[in-house]
């Protein structure tokens, strides 16, 4: 007889078809303690009510065979996206507050102290229903809850204190200390009542996971002293990377950036440079994912004697194509976050081989990762010189430049499921 797998409890808000970076975590730990033998069972919302910014169905064959309950949810962050954008996407907030208008204020305002942890609160109840009954019909130690939203904690803790269970909490990004909770004209008594939130879960689970270590946790153990905390990184799908091709341009220099871009990262600290290169070759800006069209304006206007392609939301596979399309690869910290996450775009963009420039702190967690590569360099943004100089040798040697990143293999989702396993969830 095989052994029964053991099985372990996946609370998360996001989920295929949820498109993101944000669901790919959790998607693809499923997907992989699923090989090694573990039954993950996975509680989420129904997407037909949930609050996604974006949809890629094709994540949807990553988690064929996996158990998922899906709940209904009452939220107010899709009548909050619609006041703000007219539909019930377009204005769900990622990676910025906008705040320049009375409009926007009030916005942020309302934000910030009346959807407390946060606007997707109102799913926690359903989530806990849906969890108690599984608890209740089957043997189940081990919980995960996700967040952000962060709301979903609430979800575990009121879970922890019914059941004997493992509880661990998953920090994709920080709490209290996003960088955008600065913007949110919060008062003392909306910080204060946030605060006490994370504070209860952190000091009630029996661990917590990040995808950054550093800083972040210094600011984590603070609140809760006798509390284990694990750094566990995003990482790359190393059979899609190999499955996925793209063609390098012999006939130009090709640069891509993929993923959310916004005002509060230094996109406009190369486009110089790239106006430079341009009078000396071909070159073409490619950018795909969730961009503002203020913000792709702002580049073709900046950029007139470049090709700027946008190519809009694209899905994981062929993100993964364009970025092997590219001679060099960009990324933009966003300004604050410096020392709170490591984004798994940058393990996939390590993984393709192709050269990176990243703009943000050469010494915060993520220019540190970054800086190991052969062919990467992580520059503040008003480094002209060393930006114009560093995408200049690239486009010199764009036909043989590779970038090697040392033990790549460690940093796949595989890899990174089976230290999951290891270093978590056999040792509580």
């Amino acid at each position: 007889m095989s052994p029964t797998p053991k099985k372990i409890l996946i609370i998360t808000y996001y989920w295929p078809p949820s498109g993101g970076s944000g669901v790919q975590r959790w998607m693809y730990f499923a997907k992989h303690l699923k090989q090694l033998g573990w039954e993950p069972v996975v509680i989420t919302v129904d997407e037909s009510q949930a609050s996604y910014p974006t949809l890629d169905p094709s994540l949807l064959k990553e988690v064929v065979g996996i158990r998922v309950i899906k709940t209904q949810t009452r939220e107010p962050l899709r009548w909050y996206s619609r006041l703000v954008s007219g539909n019930n996407r377009g204005g769900i907030p990622q990676g910025e507050v906008k705040t320049k208008s009375l409009f926007e204020k009030i916005a942020a305002y309302i934000r910030g102290n009346c959807f407390i942890p946060d606007a997707r609160k109102g799913w926690v109840s359903y989530a806990v229903n849906a969890a108690q009954k599984v608890l209740k019909e089957e043997k189940i130690s081990h919980v995960v809850t996700t967040g952000p939203p962060h709301s979903t904690h609430l979800a575990g803790l009121q879970l922890k204190a019914q059941f004997d269970l493992k509880w661990w909490v998953d920090f994709r990004d920080p709490w209290t200390e996003v960088f955008y909770n600065k913007d949110l004209y919060r008062s003392p008594k909306a910080i204060k009542k946030d605060l006490t939130f994370e504070t209860k879960v952190l000091q009630a689970a029996d661990g917590v996971l990040t995808t950054v270590a550093g800083k972040l946790h210094e600011q984590l153990k603070a609140k809760a002293p006798k509390q284990q905390f694990h750094a566990l990184p995003n990482g790359y799908d190393a059979q899609l990377m190999q499955d996925s091709k793209g063609t390098k341009p012999k006939e130009l220099f090709h640069l891509v950036y993929t993923g959310l871009l916004t005002q509060n990262q230094a996109y406009d600290s190369v486009l110089g440079a790239l106006n430079n290169l341009a009078d000396q070759q071909t070159v073409r800006f490619s950018l795909a994912g969730t961009i503002a069209p203020e913000i792709i304006a702002n580049i073709q206007t900046a950029l007139p004697k470049v090709e700027v392609v946008f190519l809009g939301y694209l899905s994981h596979k062929e993100a993964i194509g364009l970025m092997k399309s590219a001679h060099l690869l960009l990324n933009f910290i966003f300004e604050g976050a410096q020392t709170q996450m490591i984004s798994g775009k940058l393990l996939e963009y390590m993984a393709t081989g192709v050269p990176l420039l990243s703009i943000g702190d050469p010494d915060s967690e993520a220019g540190k990762f970054i800086n190991q590569g052969s062919e990467t360099k992580m520059m503040v943004a008003d480094n002209h010189k060393g930006i114009l100089e560093f995408i200049q040798r690239v486009a010199n040697q764009k036909e043989t430049l590779q970038n090697e990143f040392p033990n790549l293999a460690q940093w796949s989702r595989e890899g990174l499921t089976k230290r999951l396993v290891k270093d978590v969830l056999l040792k509580n």
